[in-house]
């Protein structure tokens, strides 16, 4: 398939272009689109999608923005293709006039054909890059980053034990080659076909009908495995075998009896679905979990523009990905568009700059281009899931304003919490209240541990202290300077203020991100890779209807928000 391109000959006094000219408001996204879609996206950047010889495509350029408007108004590709079709905006924006010319209608499968080209591509996200590059030659991208995270809830049931065990050996049948799965169901002695969805029927109120149910599952399970053992197999065989073992080995247990039980332990990073094998148990608070995935962003707070996005399992942590979205600001990412100079207005004069697409030397990322004497200093805010000692480490040696929150130690029962105690690291000691010192024990991964257990019996402030019979002890992390210096910061008003005024911009974008109209909090489509790809669409695509509300402009000399 060779590369389409669109007709720059469109009739500008076609009737369609017309009415949507004299009825939509300046700042509207169509209007946006329409006026920079082959600046943002012209035909030439997608070229290394398509090769040399075949039929011509449908221009990337309208395929882009069709995908832009699809991921806005949250459509199904069906749905999506119709709206060009029937829709006079979306024609309008794509540039291809009325029914009289261009391209009147393709079928869903192009936007599925694109989603698959690009995914495929050695630059899959290049509809939110020039976005953001755009932006950042207008100087609507600093250098201070919001971060945050919300959770998007999977496309796919959960599942208990029995049903995922079912499922995972029926996922095994059904990729296995029809001489090696008539030699799996050869070994499988429980009787089920392993055809259906459903549950056996088995009466559930019966503690040994249900214990029954899941060891002769368990041991079919085991027995093709077995029989898989030492085998040279096919990828997706590997693969569903590998999952079947995972499933078996989380969730059960065999007891002194030789029978398997699920097992009273729940696994740290437990699969809960073999239809969307990535999905995961997350908590957003300790009070409110979910099921699925969390989308992290962060966002320039002056622009309310989106720089970064990622997409992880719903059990991982805020700042497990930290470093990466604001891997600009590290240096990580040369080649990255120019940052905004210090303290840029929104609707300030005209400022040139490079054109998307443009070429730049290597190294110019904004970490580098952003050094002299009237950059911006670079800040990152983010809340106590944030504030590891970790995380603050490396923006101290990053030369970053650390502006994360750091959680207070907490005892249950309303005993003494560790901040009560005096820890002198240089001494390598803890004093306790009662003004006992102990020496700290190091530990391999560094930090370490104090011992009161010689000193607690005799000790008055004992119940208000700890009810192990063993004595009080304190853990001393290996970050511990840190988090100290941490929270004595945060203590500052000035620091407080700031970050009262800074943070909650986060939480409003997300907010934005998660409307209705958008699609809502439940993800499209399954899989990490996939659900991070879609994610990023809708941040290019808010990221778009934010520069057309800002007025952002392209001309010869570069982006700019008009005046």
């Amino acid at each position: 398939m060779t590369l389409g391109r669109a007709d720059r000959q469109v009739d500008l006094f076609d009737d369609a272009a017309g009415f949507c000219e004299q009825s939509l408001p300046e700042n509207s996204i169509y209007r946006f689109l329409a006026r920079e879609r082959d600046r943002l996206f012209p035909d030439e950047l997608f070229a290394d999608l398509f090769c040399d010889r075949g039929r011509a495509c449908v221009p990337p350029s309208v395929v882009a923005t069709v995908m832009v408007l699809q991921r806005l108004d949250g459509l199904s590709d069906r749905e999506a293709v119709d709206r060009y079709a029937f829709d006079v905006r979306w024609r309008y924006a794509a540039g291809v006039g009325g029914y009289g010319s261009g391209w009147a209608r393709f079928a869903h499968t192009v936007l599925v054909d694109m989603r698959a080209r690009l995914r495929d591509s050695t630059r899959p996200d290049r509809i939110f890059e020039v976005g953001l590059e755009a932006a950042a030659a207008a100087g609507l991208v600093g250098r201070r980053r919001v971060l945050d995270s919300t959770p998007l809830y999977d496309a796919v049931a959960t599942m208990d034990t029995v049903t995922l065990i079912r499922s995972a050996v029926r996922g095994l049948l059904a990729v296995a080659d029809p001489e090696l799965a008539a030699a799996l169901r050869a070994g499988l002695s429980s009787g089920d076909d392993y055809a259906g969805n459903g549950k056996p029927q088995i009466d559930w109120d019966d503690r040994a009908a249900r214990e029954e149910l899941i060891d002769s599952r368990a041991r079919d399970g085991f027995a093709v495995l077995a029989l898989l053992d030492g085998r040279r197999l096919a990828d997706p065989v590997q693969q569903a075998a590998a999952l079947l073992a995972t499933v078996l080995g989380q969730d059960l247990e065999e007891g002194p009896d030789n029978v398997f039980r699920i097992a009273r332990r729940v696994a740290k990073d437990r699969v809960i679905s073999t239809v969307d094998p990535d999905t995961r148990h997350g908590h957003k608070t300790s009070a409110r979990g979910f099921d699925g995935y969390k989308a992290h962003t962060a966002v320039d707070p002056d622009s309310e523009i989106i720089t970064a996005t990622t997409v992880t399992p719903g059990n991982a942590g805020d700042a497990s990905v930290a470093e990466d979205l604001i891997a600009d600001l590290l240096g990580d990412q040369p080649g990255q568009a120019e940052p905004k100079p210090a303290e840029p207005k929104p609707a300030g004069p005209e400022v040139a700059g490079p054109e998307v697409g443009e070429s730049k030397p290597a190294g110019t990322g904004v970490a580098e281009s952003s050094a002299g004497e009237d950059a911006e200093q670079a800040a990152v805010y983010g809340d106590n899931a944030y504030g590891t000692g970790s995380f603050h480490d490396r923006l101290g040696q990053a030369g970053i304003e650390d502006r994360c929150k750091t959680q207070a130690p907490t005892a249950a029962g309303g005993l003494f919490s560790k901040d009560r105690f005096g820890i002198d690291l240089d001494a390598g000691a803890v004093t306790c209240p009662g003004g006992i010192t102990a020496p700290i024990r190091p530990a391999r991964a560094g930090g370490g541990t104090a011992y009161f257990a010689s000193a607690c019996p005799q000790c008055p402030l004992r119940t208000q202290c700890t009810t192990a019979a063993g004595g009080r002890t304190v853990s001393v992390g290996p970050h511990e300077q840190t988090l100290t210096d941490a929270r004595a910061r945060q203590a500052d008003p000035a620091w407080v203020a700031d970050y009262r005024g800074t943070r909650p911009k986060v939480e409003r974008k997300l907010g934005h991100l998660m409307r209705r109209r958008h699609g809502g909090r439940r993800a499209r489509v399954r899989g990490t890779a996939r659900v991070a790809a879609d994610f990023r669409l809708l941040a290019a695509a808010v990221n778009l209807a934010r520069m057309a509300v800002l007025d952002l402009r392209g001309s010869a000399a570069g982006w700019a928000v008009a005046v």
